[in-house]
């Protein structure tokens, strides 16, 4: 029987990195590196466009606008029920496999008293007829779904619907803008909006292995965890002839694309930033091969929160804020004069990025 490679936590590290365009920015497109991804968290309007940014040279706020005006790229609910911004071909399958997901919450304590007694299913043809091929502010559609339903809380039969039927948002919803602030929503029927339907039939192997191109080395408990999707075993032992098998230092069981590169445990690790809510850090079951457990509580503090980190040799160092025009720098650790100046020159770079047109950088280490 052949031995099954072990691979060591800073060989994982080093191929998350390069995977991610985190080892060395690319000079792929926008739409490519949305592809790559899969899925781009988009809870903020502004943390998509840090994310990117960290990512690619070069990149402007109007790349990513520009694609979600052509409607190129969509945003709406997508992995673990989070708001995302997914390449318009790739939300067609990705969103009816995540469906179930989503519609589960529907059935919870929060949604469900608002539709008790209402046949769900007129509801959705109430929408899909109110919507239309129109593009409705989410606070016009609760106010004609209240004229239908009179007695029943319009935005919360507004927000059972968004978990039914596949909506997305208007570009206004993604555009960069103030920090803090949320513009109005516009939203839009998915297939009206794309101009093609979603799939019926879409495949979940092929949602793995776009997972392990841009994840991988990943196990089964991984996949699920960046997906939401649960009973991801059976479609993995489908796929395992297909796959490179291999272990971690625990020996749990990793899978791979067979011809993925794993980067050597030595390569360099430039310090990068990375915006609130990044997948890189929510991507595995197991997180310890880009955040400690201990730094994981820092910038994972409760109530759903994953604040805007920095990487520093390929791990999380510390995490990152912006009060007003300043650009506050956290470190959890001291850091040596080198990675110090490494950290203040990577923070001033992100900081042209994040406040345009200011007069000179504005870098603070709390």
């Amino acid at each position: 029987m052949t031995a099954v490679p072990v691979v060591s936590r800073r060989t994982l590290n080093r191929t998350l990195l390069s995977r991610q365009f985190l080892a060395g920015r690319t000079t792929r497109s926008a739409l490519e590196v949305v592809r790559h991804l899969v899925a781009l968290q988009g809870q903020e309007p502004n943390w998509p466009y840090v994310g990117l940014w960290t990512r690619m040279d070069p990149f402007t706020h109007g790349d990513l606008e520009s694609l979600l005006h052509e409607r190129a790229v969509v945003r709406s609910a997508g992995l673990r029920r989070t708001q995302h911004l997914v390449a318009a071909d790739d939300f067609r399958w990705l969103r009816p496999l995540i469906q179930p997901f989503v519609e589960r919450a529907a059935r919870g304590p929060y949604y469900a008293p608002s539709v008790a007694g209402l046949d769900t299913a007129e509801l959705v043809e109430t929408g899909r007829e109110l919507l239309g091929d129109r593009v409705v502010p989410r606070r016009r559609l609760a106010g004609l779904l209240a004229e239908r339903y009179p007695g029943r809380d319009g935005m919360m039969l507004t927000r059972n619907l968004e978990l039914r039927v596949p909506l997305v948002t208007s570009p206004r919803a993604g555009a960069w803008g103030g920090w803090g602030t949320r513009p109005s929503i516009e939203v839009a029927l998915a297939e009206a909006w794309i101009g093609e339907p979603v799939e019926t039939a879409p495949s979940v192997e092929a949602m793995v292995l776009r997972y392990l191109a841009a994840f991988g080395p990943a196990g089964v408990m991984d996949a699920q965890a960046w997906s939401g999707i649960t009973r991801l075993r059976e479609v993995v032992d489908r796929l395992r002839p297909e796959l490179r098998v291999l272990r971690d230092e625990q020996g749990r069981e990793l899978f791979d694309l067979p011809g993925a590169p794993l980067a050597a445990d030595d390569a360099p690790a430039p310090v990068r930033f990375l915006p609130a809510y990044d997948n890189v850090l929510l991507g595995h079951a197991d997180r310890t091969r880009i955040i400690s457990d201990e730094d994981r509580a820092r910038v994972m503090p409760g109530r759903a929160l994953v604040l805007p980190a920095f990487l520093v040799d390929g791990f999380v160092r510390g995490i990152w804020e912006l009060r007003g025009t300043t650009l506050v720098v956290s470190p959890f650790r001291p850091l040596t004069a080198d990675e110090t100046e490494s950290v203040a020159g990577e923070a001033e770079r992100l900081h042209a990025f994040v406040v345009p047109g200011a007069p000179a950088p504005d870098v603070a280490f709390a």
